[in-house]
């Protein structure tokens, strides 16, 4: 695997559930996923290949493959900035895409995308696939998307953006990190959305990861899900719906809670990695014996990456001084 990018791995623990979009739709005697950031799809094909299919993993999450954001030293997060759904990224082109999808499946690996749907790009001017936008008056023509297509007048904030953590209104109509809010309530949005979604299930993915969940209504979520297509028949069998797995940090303290989006997916539990996190560094007097019962206490079955320093999250794999960190591995059950 390559040095410098980030490994996360997590078992996923099956259970018997009523809702079709929690099942991660694995194929039999598969049940580790890893999370392959920002590789390449040419590289992540070889590696289904080569590895990951030959020693019986489940599947992978990739990073948006989306038109992103081109951004001056090309950080991680430009992946997190949307231009349009054009599948041309930092990763590789549409071509590429479909073709690391079908080797990696034909291995017996899924793909889960990582769906940025909450906003768009804030940063830049132009894009990975070549579209131009200006944030500042909401044009994002290669969607296309114009100012009537965003949340600002549900907004109640002095500066548009969240300023209060504490207030759920804040949290789920207001900008994140002053990148534009889109109305998911509005058809238009929730449609182009799920035609991208829809596009990326044609091909073959098995799920997504909603990124920045917390930041969008359930209510308007489930809607969404309601638009997507079942998975082909020919891979994944009759009737298989799309996994869905929510980005929904809550570490206790606020009104909005991962439980508040488990009646339509699963959700990521970002206190499974600091825990273990805590154990692998012997803090607060833990040890490695106390994993026996791993798993107690936590409800939520999805896992997602847990990133620390100085007591704030960090995107992989640099932290808040460009540094580039050590290889994080989460296993959960």
């Amino acid at each position: 695997m390559q040095v410098g990018f980030l490994i996360s791995i997590f078992a996923c623990f099956l259970i018997i559930d009523t809702h079709a979009t929690k099942d991660p739709n694995t194929a039999p005697n598969r049940h580790t996923a890893v999370h392959l950031f920002e590789w390449k799809w040419k590289d992540i094909a070889n590696e289904c290949e080569r590895f990951l299919g030959p020693y019986g993993y489940a599947a992978i999450q990739v990073s948006p493959p989306n038109e992103h954001s081109l951004v001056d030293g090309r950080p991680w997060w430009q992946r997190y900035q949307p231009v349009s759904y054009k599948l041309q990224s930092r990763s590789g082109s549409e071509t590429e895409f479909i073709d690391m999808v079908h080797r990696c499946n034909n291995a017996g690996v899924r793909i889960y995308v990582d769906a940025i749907i909450n906003h768009m790009a804030a940063a830049g001017n132009r894009g990975s696939a070549g579209s131009s936008f200006n944030s500042g008056s909401k044009d994002y023509s290669s969607v296309p998307y114009s100012a009537w297509d965003f949340a600002d007048s549900l907004c109640k904030t002095g500066s548009g953006s969240i300023e209060n953590y504490n207030d759920a209104d804040q949290v789920r109509n207001c900008k994140l990190s002053g990148m534009p809010d889109l109305l998911l309530s509005k058809d238009y949005v929730a449609n182009k959305i799920a035609e991208y979604m829809n596009r990326l299930i044609e091909i073959g993915v098995a799920g997504f990861r909603i990124d920045a969940a917390k930041h969008m209504w359930p209510n308007d979520l489930n809607k969404l899900i309601g638009k997507l297509n079942n998975l082909p028949s020919h891979i994944f069998g009759q009737n298989k719906r799309p996994f869905i797995y929510f980005e929904v940090i809550d570490l206790g303290g606020e009104p909005i809670k991962n439980t508040d989006y488990t009646w339509i997916g699963r959700v990521s539990e970002f206190r499974y990695g600091k825990y273990l996190s805590e154990v692998v560094r012997k803090k607060f007097g833990q040890k490695l014996k106390y994993l026996n019962n791993f798993g107690t206490g936590y409800p939520v079955i999805m896992s997602s990456y847990y990133f620390e320093r100085n007591n704030d999250f960090q995107g992989p794999p640099s932290d808040g001084n460009g540094n580039t960190n050590d290889v994080v591995i989460n296993v959960f059950y």
